[in-house]
C-alpha cells in the first residue's frame, strides 16, 4: 500500500494561515482520489510536492478581487488549491464530468470556500459573460489546443496563467499560430518556487489583446 507523502516544510510557508484547509483537502484527495478516479495510484508518495504545492506556488500571480476561471478543474488542481490559498479572489471551477463536479462541490462545501463557484460545462460551451480577469488550467491539453478554449473567456487585457510541464517553451513555439490568432501578447514561461520547492513549477503567461 502506498502512503501519503509527508507534508514538506514549504507547505506552511506557502499557505500561511490557510494551511489547515490545505491539509484537509490533501487528506481528502489522498483518501478518496484514486477510488473516485481523480488521481492515479502512484500519486500519494508525491501528492504534496507534485500536485498541491506545484499549484499553490502560483497563487501570488492572481490579482486581489479578480474573477478567475479554472478550466477542466478535475480533482481541484489547481482551482481548489488556489481558492484555499487566495480567499480574496473569486474562482469559477469549470468541469464537464459529473462525478468530478460532485467531488468539487463537496470539497467547496466541506472547506467552506465562499469564494468558489462550480460550473458543469465544457470550456467551449461556457458563457463567461463579459469575460473573466484570468483563466488558469493544469494538465488539460497542449497549448495550441488550450488557447482556443481559454482565450475567448478572458476580457481584453486579462491573462492566461496556465500550469505546464518541462516542455512549456516548446509548447509556446508549437502554438505560434494560435497565439497570433487570439492576439496574445507577452507570452512567456515563468518558473516558480526556486529555492522553495524540490520541483519548480512552470507557468505559461500571456495577456489577451
Amino acid at each position: 500500500m502506498t502512503t501519503l507523502e509527508q507534508e514538506p516544510a514549504a507547505a506552511v510557508e506557502i499557505f500561511g494561515d490557510r494551511i489547515e484547509s490545505a491539509r484537509r483537502f490533501t487528506a481528502s484527495l489522498a483518501e478518496e482520489g484514486e477510488e473516485r478516479g481523480l488521481i492515479g495510484p502512484l500519486e500519494l508518495p508525491r501528492l504534496w510536492t507534485r500536485h498541491i504545492l506545484n499549484c499553490a506556488v502560483g497563487a501570488s500571480l492572481f490579482a486581489s478581487g479578480s474573477r478567475v476561471a479554472d478550466i477542466g478543474s478535475g480533482a481541484g488542481l489547481p482551482g481548489v488549491v488556489l481558492a484555499i490559498a487566495r480567499p480574496d479572489v473569486q474562482w469559477i471551477l469549470v468541469e464537464p464530468m459529473e462525478r468530478r463536479v460532485v467531488w468539487l462541490t463537496e470539497q467547496v462545501s466541506d472547506l467552506g470556500l465562499a469564494n468558489v463557484e462550480v460550473v458543469r460545462a465544457r470550456a467551449e460551451d461556457w458563457d463567461a459573460g463579459a469575460g473573466v480577469d484570468a483563466v488558469t488550467a493544469r494538465a488539460v491539453s497542449a497549448l495550441r489546443k488550450l488557447i482556443p478554449l481559454t482565450a475567448p473567456l478572458v476580457r481584453k487585457g486579462g491573462e492566461l496563467i496556465l500550469f505546464k510541464g518541462s516542455g512549456a517553451a516548446a509548447e509556446i513555439e508549437a502554438a505560434h499560430k494560435q497565439i497570433q490568432r487570439f492576439r496574445l501578447r507577452d507570452v512567456r514561461v515563468e518558473i516558480l518556487g526556486e529555492g522553495v520547492l524540490a520541483e519548480t513549477t512552470r507557468v505559461v503567461r500571456g495577456t489577451v489583446g
